[in-house]
């Protein structure tokens, strides 16, 4: 149920070919996010977009595959790691995600994670509720709290993308791995 609301987000970064002279756009790294709304908010974590706001610009492609959409940043907030983009694109064409919640979750409870590792459109994972509670460090150095702490597979990619309950609706957005040896 939950798939067709994840997109894959590409960061593009404008640089000049020095020997044609030109301006070229080039791919400058991948993420994850979902459509909140059919008036085209996708929501992702700040670190996807956070290059692109400066240097370039973000490009969402929706779960249909078709021609990627130019993404506009219309709302962040860095120090929860949460960036709200916004594409020109028919309502019919969006799947807003079903929003379910968090404030009710088990340690054990079944959940997935729906993103876009390596660059791998609509790759699935499952696990469990491992913690609640967790605290991670968020792309300003600020503790980000009340974090959920899974044993789904999340990867470089994947960030930004959909964790859901077994109802397919939304209950967190992946954001990061903790590896001490650089394994997942």
């Amino acid at each position: 149920n939950a798939s067709p609301s994840v997109v894959f987000i590409t960061k593009l970064s404008v640089q000049m070919d020095p020997f044609r002279r030109n301006v070229m756009t080039i791919p400058a790294g991948t993420g994850s996010g979902f459509v909140w709304d059919d008036k085209g908010h996708v929501v992702t974590n700040f670190h996807v977009i956070k290059d692109a706001i400066n240097r370039g610009r973000a490009k969402v492609t929706l779960n249909d595959g078709t021609e990627a959409l130019d993404a506009v940043l219309v709302g962040m907030e860095p120090d929860k790691d949460v960036a709200v983009l916004r594409v020109e694109a028919p309502p019919d064409d969006l799947v807003p995600i079903a929003v379910g919640s968090s404030a009710d979750l088990l340690v054990g409870q079944s959940v997935i994670a729906i993103g876009n590792p390596f660059g791998l459109d609509n790759t699935l994972t499952t696990g469990v509720v491992s913690a609640l509670g967790r605290e991670v460090m968020g792309v300003n150095d600020r503790p980000i709290s009340g974090c959920i702490q899974t044993d789904a597979s999340i990867n470089p990619g994947n960030s930004g993308g959909a964790l859901v309950n077994l109802k397919g609706e939304l209950i967190g957005i992946n954001s990061s791995i903790l590896s001490r040896t650089g394994g997942n």
